[in-house]
């Protein structure tokens, strides 16, 4: 794609709605938001949200401040989200909205991963939430994707060894988005957290790519050991709505866990497991890979 043809995109991006000013973009490929161009050249997931954005401030203009400031103003999807998240986590006098937002924004800039994670965190809400309308929605109003990102900039701090900072980050998502995160815990992309309420993950969980998790999910210890303790969360995963996995088991990848349920001992792949304890209702021996259908499944709550 050419300088001129993504200059284009995110122009058309910022000016079908005369209420609203276009983004900025350097034609010269200098730093735009933080990002160089290279990295901007092939954004479709921040280009899909802005003209959503711009769909919904026009069809209710009451809206119209509320998407520019957050969305429509912002010439990159880093920007806009060190501000929004920055602003629901900031203490007046205490802690500053342009303080967090300096922090955010600084680690989404510096880690690829993070960057490509929170894209398809994105994704993985339009695509497997049959809730989720747009894109622009869940980067708005889904907390489960908000806490999620802050724990993605929280662990890559953790692991720099900025461990206070971490867990102040921790400690303010579980105060306003109610969703507890230990910073140590490495979780990957395409990761739906649906409704989100309640959710606790410990400081050694793994979570896979594509795995969803409903409201009310503990991956936790046991209480009676240290060291690696919490799940191990394979791909393609579906943990239905308050379920309890305690210890240093696997989940493995394809499994689906019913609502409810409590597990204490490894799941293999492709597998359904349901009660407490959770028992094997079901196993498909012959698929191979993981394949995300988790809206089929009967705890799937929306």
């Amino acid at each position: 794609m050419s300088y001129k043809v993504m200059a284009a995109c995110v122009q058309s991006c910022g000016t079908k709605s005369a209420s609203i000013k276009p983004s900025s973009f350097h034609l010269n490929g200098s730093l735009v938001g933080g990002l160089s161009l290279s990295q901007l050249m092939v954004d479709d997931v921040w280009c899909t949200i802005q003209e959503e954005a711009r769909t919904d401030a026009e069809e209710e203009p009451f809206l119209r401040k509320h998407y520019y400031d957050l969305v429509l103003c912002h010439a990159t999807l880093e920007s806009a989200l060190s501000a929004h998240l920055a602003s629901k986590l900031a203490v007046p006098t205490v802690l500053p909205s342009c303080a967090l937002q300096e922090l955010i924004s600084s680690v989404l800039t510096k880690d690829p991963n993070i960057r490509r994670a929170l894209r398809c965190d994105l994704r993985a809400a339009k695509g497997r939430d049959p809730a989720c309308a747009k894109m622009a929605h869940c980067f708005l109003y889904y907390k489960g994707f908000q806490a999620l990102q802050v724990h993605r900039v929280a662990h890559r701090l953790w692991t720099e060894g900025r461990r206070a900072t971490a867990l102040l980050l921790q400690s303010r998502t579980s105060e306003v988005l109610a969703v507890d995160i230990h910073p140590g815990a490495r979780i990957g992309a395409g990761v739906l957290l649906d409704h989100a309420t309640g959710v606790v993950i410990g400081e050694t969980t793994v979570v896979g790519d594509d795995v969803s998790i409903l409201h009310g999910v503990t991956l936790g210890g046991t209480g009676k050991e240290g060291g690696d303790r919490h799940p191990k969360i394979g791909d393609g995963v579906l943990l239905g709505a308050g379920t309890k996995i305690l210890g240093n088991v696997r989940i493995g990848e394809g499994t689906k866990i019913g609502a409810g349920s409590v597990v204490l001992k490894v799941v293999p792949p492709r597998t359904t497991a349901v009660g407490n304890p959770a028992t094997l209702v079901n196993r498909k021996e012959n698929r191979t890979g993981h394949i995300v259908d988790h809206t089929s499944c009967s705890n799937y709550a929306n």
